[in-house]
């Protein structure tokens, strides 16, 4: 008993100790111009007492108050009174520009009768200056008058020394090229130094795919030179994951069949931004896809990136579509990126003997189609992999002219009266939102969107969906769509940096012209993990789907799960 009598006492002693520490200075401050100061406040300490006092002060002085003072009484140790006497409120009558140059004013607010309005004016007036070329540039009122309440001045400018941007200096654990980063930032040796591109520029590395930044950028003024430093370690980007898998070929007895997946990712090649990617799987007999491609960037230190892609996918025995892809992007903004592209597409019908007596042509056929498009992507997330602000738009179009060949499998009569060469469209886009609504929580949504349009559309025109990317709880490329549309939407609670649980609901409509009936609306719903590990990332999601090809049981589940590892 005694012992928790004496629990109990300290407790209470221990409590109104941190009590007394936490509100250790009171400030009571009154006026007889201004309301809402009568009340006690409570701070941590004596400097943090004074601090609210003169940030009162500085503020109404601001607004033109500039024989404002205050009177204290009662000071103790641990409180004060104080007495805010404001005065007039001073305003402008006239102001000069004096000697500040036109350009670096045109943008600013006008100049009013408001007293705060010349500070304003004169903040905009040096940051312009910093943005071309002047960061030491000053400027204050000169030859100040008074008439009662009224003011009068003139703005004298000084501009100081013309800074050039000098070579960017790179250090840390990377292989990034200086070049590579005068190029992404747009800090050009020779060209005027600009605080907003070096404060832009900070911005942009954060959002690198390629690498982090260790400390914060730094400026070093020499000579009318400034000299930007950025301490950089590359990230874990590289990828190499697959599986191999030798099975018994039962087309071919005696012989092996090579089935699995092989994932080969190489980024930033050369510390350039040049990034290599090969994709392959085959998981049965009939069915393979391989997809190549390489990006240069900054070509010969242009904003221009160059891309080339090369697509295979054979559908069982049915087709063998192949694409070929040329990209040439430009970097319009720190955020915004213009694609100009073109692509060839061809297809390739395998086995025509269950066609041998079609009477029209079947829904697929033998065709080459050139296409010619612009694509956009705009980018506000805050990181490149896991965000958890920011939004992501990209767009493309495209269009080019299809032209239909004669199979020597298919009747002859297949192809009478048909228009062999006919124009054919394209068009995708993809809206994504991230939400952070606290440290553990938050939320994602994507909407997409794509349509393709010809007069001789063909089952191998259409557009693959289903699986881990698009619409989960179904097996990848399920769906076949002329046109589709479909929400993600994801709630994350986060136990990690880039680690999280999450449940999620997908729900599409999808036009197949040829299946019946052709518009199908699925659903699909489900959670699972992302973990981050030492060395990569483990994903795992159950999903179950409906569909007009799929009932809603458990029984057709899906399970997507990997593990990317990065190097």
């Amino acid at each position: 008993m005694k012992t928790f009598l004496l629990a109990c006492f300290l407790f209470f002693v221990a409590g109104g100790f941190i009590c007394v520490a936490q509100n250790s200075y009171w400030v009571k401050l009154t006026s007889d111009e201004l309301e809402g100061y009568a009340d006690w406040k409570a701070f941590s300490g004596k400097i943090a007492g004074r601090n609210y006092l003169d940030s009162i002060q500085s503020s109404l002085q601001n607004e033109g108050y500039l024989g404002l003072y205050l009177l204290e009484d009662d000071i103790a140790n641990d409180s004060a009174r104080v007495k805010l006497v404001l005065g007039k409120k001073y305003i402008w009558d006239f102001i000069s520009e004096g000697n500040v140059p036109r350009e670096f004013s045109k943008d600013a607010n006008p100049i009013t009768q408001e007293y705060s309005s010349a500070v304003a004016w004169m903040r905009k007036v040096i940051r312009e200056a910093e943005n071309h070329g002047f960061p030491f540039a000053e400027i204050k009122l000169d030859s100040i008058q008074r008439s009662g309440n009224r003011l009068s001045a003139v703005f004298s400018y000084d501009s100081g020394p013309l800074i050039l941007w000098d070579s960017v200096k790179v250090e840390g654990e990377t292989k990034t090229q200086e070049s590579y980063i005068q190029n992404i930032t747009g800090i050009r040796p020779g060209t005027p130094f600009s605080q907003s591109q070096f404060e832009e520029a900070n911005q942009i590395l954060t959002r690198s795919p390629y690498f982090l930044q260790t400390q914060s950028p730094s400026v070093d003024f020499q000579i009318k030179k400034a000299q930007p430093t950025f301490t950089l370690r590359d990230r874990n980007t590289n990828v190499l994951d697959g599986i191999i898998g030798l099975l018994p070929n039962a087309n071919e007895p005696g012989k092996m069949l090579i089935t699995g997946q092989l994932d080969l990712e190489l980024y930033h090649l050369g510390g350039k931004g040049r990034d290599v990617a090969v994709h392959w799987q085959r998981l049965n007999v009939a069915t393979q896809s391989l997809d190549i491609s390489a990006k240069e960037s900054f070509l010969f230190n242009s904003p221009l990136d160059v891309s080339l892609g090369f697509n295979l996918l054979k559908q069982d025995s049915t087709f063998l579509n192949r694409y070929l892809s040329l990209d040439f992007g430009y970097h319009m903004s720190s955020n915004s990126y213009l694609r100009f592209f073109t692509r060839r597409q061809s297809s390739d019908v395998l086995s025509s003997k269950s066609y041998e007596d079609a009477t029209k042509l079947p829904d697929i056929a033998d065709y080459r189609w050139n296409q010619y498009g612009v694509g956009w992507n705009w980018n506000k997330l805050d990181s490149p992999y896991f965000p958890r602000r920011g939004f992501l738009i990209s767009s493309e179009l495209a269009m080019g002219n299809k032209r239909i060949l004669e199979n020597t499998g298919f009747p002859p009569e297949v192809y009478v009266g048909l228009d062999l060469n006919s124009p054919q469209y394209l068009g995708k886009g993809e809206i994504e939102k991230h939400f952070y609504i606290s440290p553990i929580w938050g939320m994602w949504f994507k909407g997409s969107m794509g349509f393709t349009q010809n007069k001789n559309l063909l089952l191998n025109d259409l557009f693959r969906l289903g699986g881990l990317k698009s619409i989960r709880g179904f097996n990848e490329n399920f769906f076949f769509a002329r046109s589709y549309g479909y929400i993600n939407m994801e709630q994350r609670l986060f136990f990690g940096e880039n680690s999280f649980l999450m449940v999620f609901a997908d729900f599409g409509i999808l036009e197949n012209p040829y299946f019946a009936p052709s518009l199908d609306k699925p659903v699909s719903f489900g959670a699972g993990i992302n973990l981050e590990t030492g060395s990569g990332i483990f994903r795992f999601i159950y999903g179950v789907g409906k569909s007009n090809l799929q009932p809603l049981q458990f029984s057709y589940s899906r399970i997507h799960f990997g593990y990317l590892a990065r190097f």
